[in-house]
């Protein structure tokens, strides 16, 4: 039996793929690459807010057009296990469905499906309290992956539904987080890319306190391992001795994400954010401090329930102030089951979209004299593709990929992708470099 993956939203949700893919290829069926070519359609959906529900959805029917030939299509992830029972029985296209944990249920869920025409679901909204470690299907040159090192989240901030979709917060065990990571690196994987709800919280429920700081320590050591990551981090739980690593150890990149949501206090408290606009200013300046060419990323939330015109230009000139080198605005989705969908004075999509431009508008100025700064540096890059033209382009330790900036530069010799290279920057634009290999 052959299969083809589709997969929407987060790091996350590839990385669960690429899960699902090792679980099943090892059960003996066949990935593919297209869905002309699969006898079973996989969908992993993302069901965090009404954007990505409506693109899941959207793509749910686009691959429904394979059943005339015959194809059978399954609907997994965020979407699936927030919503089965509404999806089965409006979405009469689709086999099945599963939630976020009954991967290792798949190869026997497959097998039942090809031999029976009934639909049926599959997802059992438990959540294991130890994560099992299982083989990932990597890309055919795995330069960069992510690491998830923990599942769930525990915060219930008032307008998030990951609690109740993913469970509660639980780390992987430290040995299995370096033994997929060595397997990584024996792979070809060059950047590591740490992410989990709450990166920050990791060890907390197996090792009676948070422990990244020693987790990273111990992942430097690894041979192969060129740069190391930190993504979702929370601002309170950024310790000292996590800063000291991230200065002391070469691998670990001089950029860290940091959602914040927002500066306001009263904002903050009625979203269940236990930060404060000081504990966010105190934290940054630890940060910079320690280490002088940090490039912070962080993503806000504008149009929360009750925020005021004054909360939101608070919101402006903190942005202003700090002048985030990556920033991202989510404007506010109202999400049932959630506190916040349930408060009042609940803001007009229209006002909404106009706050999230007025920050975007600021942070394309922070961003272009950011880089106008970079002008006539030598930065290590790692190259990612190659335009027709010629033309390499890639990224710098203080860029994730697909969300952060990007390096165009030119080579006088022939590059492979995943290679180090260092470049010059010549130019600057508002969210990407321009350079020639040196």
């Amino acid at each position: 039996m052959t299969l083809y993956f589709e997969t929407l939203g987060c790091p996350k949700n590839f990385n669960d793929t690429q899960v699902a893919e090792g679980i099943v290829e090892e059960a003996g069926y066949r990935i593919v690459k297209n869905p002309e070519d699969a006898d079973v359609i996989i969908v992993n959906t993302c069901g965090f807010i009404n954007d990505a529900k409506r693109e899941s959805i959207e793509r749910i029917f686009e691959m429904a057009v394979y059943k005339e030939e015959g194809k059978k299509l399954v609907v997994s992830g965020c979407l699936s296990e927030r919503y089965a029972q509404d999806l089965y029985e409006e979405m009469p296209e689709v086999d099945l469905f599963i939630g976020v944990n009954e991967y290792e249920r798949l190869p026997q869920l497959l097998k039942e499906l090809k031999h029976s025409a009934q639909r049926k679901t599959a997802v059992s909204g438990c959540f294991p309290k130890q994560l099992p470690k299982l083989k990932r299907k990597l890309n055919q040159n795995p330069y960069t992956a992510t690491l998830k090192i923990a599942e769930g989240c525990d915060n219930r901030c008032a307008y998030c539904v990951i609690p109740s979709i993913r469970g509660g917060f639980r780390s992987k065990r430290r040995e299995d987080v370096l033994a997929e990571a060595m397997e990584l690196a024996e792979a070809g994987c060059k950047e590591l890319i740490l992410i989990a709800q709450d990166v920050t919280n990791y060890g907390a429920d197996i090792y009676g306190k948070p422990c990244l700081d020693q987790l990273v320590t111990q992942l430097c050591k690894i041979d192969g391992i060129h740069w190391i990551r930190l993504m979702y981090c929370y601002e309170d739980r950024i310790t000292d001795e996590l800063i000291s690593v991230m200065a002391r150890e070469a691998k670990v990149c001089h950029y860290i994400d940091i959602p914040i949501q927002h500066s306001s206090d009263r904002v903050l408290s009625s979203m269940r954010r236990r930060s404060t606009e000081n504990s966010i200013t105190s934290t940054i300046e630890r940060l910079r401090e320690a280490i002088p060419d940090i490039h912070i990323r962080t993503t806000l939330i504008v149009g929360f329930p009750g925020e005021t015109e004054a909360d939101y230009e608070k919101l402006c000139d903190f942005v202003e102030d700090m002048a985030f080198d990556r920033l991202g605005v989510f404007a506010y989705s109202q999400e049932e089951n959630t506190p916040a969908g349930e408060m009042e004075d609940q803001i007009p999509e229209e006002e909404k979209r106009a706050r999230l431009d007025g920050i975007m508008s600021r942070q394309i100025e922070i961003s272009l004299h950011g880089n106008q700064k970079l002008m006539g540096q030598v930065l290590e890059v790692l190259v990612e593709e190659q335009d027709p033209d010629g033309t390499y382009i890639g990224r710098t330790e203080y860029d994730a990929p697909e969300i952060d900036n990007a390096v165009l530069f030119t080579s006088e010799r022939e590059l492979s992708i995943g290679d180090f290279v260092r470049v010059r920057i010549e130019d600057a634009f508002d969210y990407d470099l321009v350079g020639v290999e040196v």
